[in-house]
């Protein structure tokens, strides 16, 4: 049986299982299987061998499970960059590609700009900075040495200069960082531990570290961003559309100036912007 054909059975078996986008899954686990780009693989005519077929049937097996395709593939792409991704550590999602179109329009008309990615994860948004912005000095922080370890992973193979620190928000940064930021952006945890059980299997594989969080966080990040941010400073941050006006108030009332509401590819609101006065 041509490969074509086995992808096609896999989709309609993922989609017996309530798997989302079925035929995506089914064509990108034979592509990893077969080690082939799309055309090549619809271009073959021989059959899998043995050890190809198990291979494939391990994978759909494990997709219906509820293992995040990302990491079966090993990989997740993020604007221009593909970034290696794993078990432990959050996936960069496509909503979160808005995140870094907002952070570098707040970075116009500015020279060499000091950056700080919090919440770093796989390095995703620092280093879609530092690949867009390359006169850029870029910083990213992760509690999670999982994360920490990924990110500079990532960093050294795709040759972005990114400095990743273990710590806890700006912990890690050097003191004499202290107001003289001109961008702090994150994605921290912000989903409501409430809805941990209404979210689908692929979300749950997350690290709930990096899942759950709350207003508390965005307060005590609004907070601590005023000290690092130089005098017109901008700041942006992830955050759950449901709680979108409730974080925009909490970013007015740590002080900041000009805030405004983005919404994501989906028009759900995502991503709230501020500047320092």
């Amino acid at each position: 049986m041509r490969p074509a054909e086995v992808v096609r059975r896999g989709s309609g078996y993922l989609e017996r299982h309530g798997v989302e986008a079925p035929e995506v899954s089914a064509e990108a686990l034979m592509m990893r299987v077969l080690a082939v780009d799309r055309a090549a693989l619809y271009a073959r005519d021989r059959g899998l061998s043995a050890a190809e077929a198990r291979a494939y049937g391990r994978a759909l097996c494990l997709r219906c499970t509820g293992t995040p395709l990302q990491h079966l593939m090993g990989e997740q792409g993020f604007r221009r960059l593909v970034l290696t991704v794993r078990p432990g550590v959050f996936v960069p999602r496509p909503e979160t590609e808005v995140l870094v179109g907002v952070a570098l329009e707040l970075l116009e008309g500015t020279e060499g700009p000091r950056v700080v990615d919090l919440c770093t994860g796989s390095g995703a948004v620092a280093l879609a900075i530092a690949d867009e912005r390359p006169d850029a000095r870029v910083m990213a922080t992760d509690i999670s040495e999982a994360a920490v370890a990924l990110a500079r992973e990532n960093a050294e193979r795709l040759g972005l200069a990114v400095d990743v620190r273990a710590g806890d928000l700006f912990e890690p940064l050097p003191a004499a960082c202290r107001g003289e930021i001109d961008l702090v952006v994150a994605n921290p945890p912000y989903l409501p531990v409430e809805l941990a059980a209404d979210l689908p299997p692929e979300v749950r594989a997350d690290p709930p570290e990096a899942l759950f969080g709350g207003l508390e966080l965005m307060r005590r990040l609004f907070t601590e961003t005023m000290a690092w941010l130089r005098p017109g400073g901008a700041l942006a941050v992830e955050c759950d559309e449901r709680a979108a006006a409730a974080v925009a108030a909490a970013a007015r009332e740590a002080g900041f100036h000009e805030v405004f509401v983005r919404r994501d590819l989906n028009g759900r609101d995502r991503v709230v912007g501020a500047r320092r006065p």
